[in-house]
């Protein structure tokens, strides 16, 4: 075996780990937190890593001068009456009474790690516990330890892992994201880790065999207790990529006229994979979109990259809401904080964006969300908050609520009791409130 098929074989059981749940496979037993009616089955995240310019997508500021606005100054209306935003996203401006923009987003943090942690896990990063993320919240709370019996895991990540962050923070790692790798823009999408691209079912079943050939302590003990759970994970990780699971994300079956209306690029495809695995029941889908991080000519980068972003998420909220799974399914799009309003025209930064943890954007739609608003206000040129600021736990906690999960209740703590689900106001830690306006 090569130092590569190792790897292949080491991510293999990882992923095995997965299935532990669904396959009766006891765990620790862990007590529920009270609910409330749920509106929303799930959820899908897109995480615009880096953190996306306010001023260039949901919050213009054409009256700001060409200092802050740049070439980006002529902002389109959308269908809703009075909400204008980027003249990059004319998709969305029509899409615009399905979502609601929260324009006084804040935490004042600067940091990619502690700001992504922030707004991932709704905890102030000077805790000393590391708090699970949301998605790893409701994996724990509508997943297997409720009944979920899914062909793939309750909480998917497209495509790859976070960076700088524990997604299962305490819970422990049978509630971290299932990363898919690769990329589905490919044909055929092959889940990386798992399986290796271009290799048949057939081929694939023949490696599995040969390495139980090799597993001699397997061998030996394969009545034992330890090793029979082992291998009940491995036949589920096996069943999901050579079984119906795998059909989950054959691209493939939706045809090339969809696959063209979600834009066939990274982004587009993921988006598309994201709809299929609602479908199929998921929980929680986090698109992690890279490169956003505009320190350097942002402007060039904003004409890639947010043609893309309109086309797949106008698509995604209009799919859904065709098919009737938007009223059900949360659609949340954010990055860990926006970019300096105030432009950077010298060298070697040619027109890029800072860091800017006062004050930035999100949109949120569906599950329980109303369309058509905007909750709260930056000042003239985007620097600060000036009307209604929210915080991370303020919309995580409107987001459990609406999952039917209680977002003042407690989950399990590994040690010595509970904790809060969502973090407390308290001392220096402030609080907006839950999001009634739009829920």
């Amino acid at each position: 075996m090569t130092r590569r098929s190792v790897l292949k074989f080491g991510a293999l059981t990882t992923a095995a780990a997965l299935f532990g749940k669904r396959l009766g496979i006891a765990a620790p037993e862990l007590p529920t937190a009270p609910v409330l009616p749920a509106k929303a089955k799930a959820v899908i995240q897109i995480w615009l890593s880096g953190g996306p310019p306010h001023l260039d997508t949901f919050d213009p500021k054409p009256d700001a001068g060409y200092d802050y606005c740049g070439p980006l100054n002529h902002p389109i209306p959308t269908n809703v009456n009075g909400i204008v935003i980027s003249e990059l996203l004319p998709e969305l401006a029509r899409q615009a009474d399905k979502y609601s923009l929260i324009r006084s987003m804040t935490h004042g943090n600067n940091g990619h790690e502690t700001a992504a942690y922030l707004v991932q896990a709704g905890h102030d990063p000077s805790d000393r516990l590391v708090y699970p993320t949301c998605g790893a919240v409701v994996s724990l709370f509508t997943g297997y330890d409720a009944g979920y019996r899914g062909l793939v895991p309750p909480y998917v990540m497209l495509t790859n892992p976070l960076a700088h962050i524990s997604e299962d923070g305490f819970l422990g790692p049978q509630y971290k994201a299932f990363a898919t790798g690769g990329d589905p823009a490919r044909t055929p999408f092959a889940v990386q880790g798992i399986v290796a691209e271009g290799i048949s079912s057939h081929h694939q079943e023949e490696r599995r065999d040969f390495l139980h050939t090799l597993d001699t302590l397997g061998n030996t003990l394969k009545d034992d207790a330890q090793i029979q759970q082992i291998r009940k994970c491995e036949g589920g990780a096996y069943d999901m990529i050579l079984g119906d699971g795998a059909k989950v994300f054959d691209l493939v079956q939706e045809g090339n006229g969809m696959r063209e209306w979600y834009g066939m690029n990274s982004f587009g495809q993921s988006c598309l994979v994201a709809r299929r695995l609602i479908e199929h029941g998921v929980r929680f889908v986090t698109i992690n979109s890279a490169g956003w991080d505009t320190h350097k000519q942002n402007f060039q980068t904003m004409r890639q990259k947010l043609p893309q972003l309109d086309t797949g998420l106008a698509a995604l909220l209009q799919d859904l809401a065709t098919r009737g799974l938007l009223d059900s399914t949360i659609v949340w799009c954010t990055g860990e904080f926006g970019r300096a309003p105030k432009i950077d025209w010298g060298e070697p930064w040619n027109g890029g964006r800072g860091h800017c943890g006062k004050v930035f954007s999100a949109l949120v739609a569906g599950g329980g969300f109303r369309g058509g608003q905007i909750v709260g206000a930056s000042d003239a040129k985007g620097e600060e908050v000036k009307d209604r600021p929210v915080y991370p736990w303020d919309l995580t906690g409107t987001i459990y609520g609406l999952m039917g999960i209680n977002p003042e209740g407690t989950f399990p703590r590994f040690g010595d009791g509970n904790v809060r689900i969502t973090q407390a106001a308290t001392g220096d830690i402030k609080s907006g409130g839950f999001l009634k306006e739009i829920v």
